[in-house]
């Protein structure tokens, strides 16, 4: 029986894809699990297996095309098994059908042609009497324009020669331009030097008089000798691809949830001399770096625990708690922001993650994230600090309830004992979905987030 290969469901808020790259040609035998297609969404570019083994048979979508999820992209099938005749997408199916139905004449009677033939005969007559009235009509705008139109036309002129001040006028009689026929974008349609700057560049440039809608186009002359035109300092860059897919999704993020943003403050100076200890022993073990992302994550998943909500999504009128810890981190690459998911990640240690997360950090610069690892997060964890950010607003990851930000570890002044102290500090800021927590409930999370990072009470099982 033929096997029907169609759009994934890629991501909770992914309704469709684009496929990007044919990775067989119909004809080829693939197995099951073989990479098939290359598709583009919001959240990755993705290769998508083969559901069955046997011989591709079609393809219903191009390069280019964009797929509803569920949508059909191929058919394999058995070598010596036949094809029913080619399914088509929905939308061309309805094309086609109405097409049919716009252009199959309808069957006629003798009395219905009869009718027909009297509705022409009053059409002809209609459209003639009509016709009629139109060129009388047309024959009275060619006269002229009327009384106001003229009066109005002329108190424009007149206002551009009368009305501008002393310098334009001025300049306009030293360059030998009439006023009436500058476009003016001051009050009441007065010309400003700057539209007559505009007017005799492009008449300059052109080597004729420049119309309005030219003076309307005209580049701003340079203010200062020498200085290149702004055109030569613009570059136009589409919106298109993964940047497009991610600004939707950020906008839609903003519509769907009242975003709020909590922060707190967190001495890391047991996490920092934690990773001091242990950070050269875990390079020469893994040929990694031990990061602070494996603390912060322990610590978040530990909050997670205790406050269900902040691990939720919201589905109609029904909020989902996940007694599951899928945490996506953020990554940035050459195509923009993703964010791979850790399933399971509760169940890691902070040598786990540290390899977890540098494995799926590197496959997503690379673009080769299998399906699973950018499905399914529970809650997400973006790390601006490691450009230096100090503060920031995450946007929600749709459907989840909240975000940890997470910034800029640098040593502050603070107050220890009643003493003043330098600490390494760090900002935490936890967006979240107004929703489903509400200001409590997000504060006391970042509380105990803060908490389990100042008390250092991780385990690394590292051999020095």
């Amino acid at each position: 029986m033929p096997t029907e290969v169609v759009m994934p469901e890629i991501g909770e808020t992914v309704v469709s894809g684009t496929v990007v790259k044919w990775l067989k040609e119909v004809g080829d035998s693939v197995s099951i699990d073989d990479p098939l297609v290359e598709v583009q969404t919001d959240k990755a570019n993705v290769e998508i297996p083969s559901p069955a083994s046997g011989i591709l048979k079609r393809r219903l979508a191009e390069e280019g095309d964009e797929v509803k999820v569920g949508g059909l992209l191929a058919i394999i099938a058995a070598p010596d098994e036949e094809i029913e005749e080619e399914k088509k997408p929905a939308k061309t199916v309805e094309k086609k059908e109405v097409k049919e139905k716009e252009t199959a004449p309808p069957k006629k009677g003798k009395k219905a042609e009869k009718e027909e033939r009297e509705e022409e005969e009053d059409e002809k007559e209609r459209k003639a009497k009509e016709e009629g009235k139109a060129k009388e009509e047309g024959k009275a705008k060619e006269e002229g324009k009327t009384k106001e139109e003229k009066e109005s036309a002329e108190s424009l002129a007149e206002r551009r020669r009368t009305k501008s001040s002393p310098l334009v006028r001025r300049m306009a009689q030293e360059h030998g331009i009439d006023l009436a026929e500058v476009e003016g974008s001051g009050i009441d349609g007065r010309v400003t030097k700057d539209d007559l700057l505009d007017y005799i560049a492009v008449k300059q440039k052109k080597g004729r008089p420049a119309t309005p809608k030219e003076t309307a186009r005209a580049e701003k002359p340079s203010k200062k000798p020498g200085e290149r035109p702004l055109e030569e300092l613009e570059e136009i860059v589409p919106l298109e691809g993964m940047r497009k897919a991610i600004a939707e999704h950020m906008v839609r993020s903003k519509r769907t949830s009242p975003h709020v943003t909590t922060i707190a403050e967190a001495d890391m100076s047991a996490v920092v001399a934690l990773r001091g200890k242990y950070k050269d022993a875990f390079q020469q073990k893994h040929g990694m770096s031990l990061t602070f992302l494996p603390f912060i994550i322990t610590a978040a998943i530990r909050a997670l625990k205790e406050f269900p909500y902040v691990n939720s999504s919201l589905e109609d009128d029904k909020i989902i708690l996940k007694r599951y810890y899928n945490i996506g981190v953020s990554v940035q690459t050459e195509r923009g922001l993703m964010t791979p998911v850790i399933r399971n990640a509760d169940r890691l240690d902070i040598e786990e993650l540290a390899k977890t997360l540098d494995s799926l950090a590197r496959r997503a610069r690379e673009g080769r994230l299998a399906l699973h690892e950018i499905q399914g997060g529970t809650f997400s964890v973006t790390n601006p600090g490691s450009y230096g950010a100090i503060l920031s607003t995450p946007i929600i990851n749709q459907p989840q309830a909240a975000i940890l930000g997470v910034e800029k570890i640098e040593k502050r002044a603070v107050v220890v004992d009643d003493a003043i102290a330098i600490r390494p500090m760090m900002y935490l800021c936890l967006s979240y979905d107004h929703r489903i927590v509400d200001g409590a409930t997000s504060i006391q999370f970042l509380q105990r987030v803060r908490a389990q990072l100042e008390k250092g009470d991780f385990k690394i099982d590292v051999c020095l």
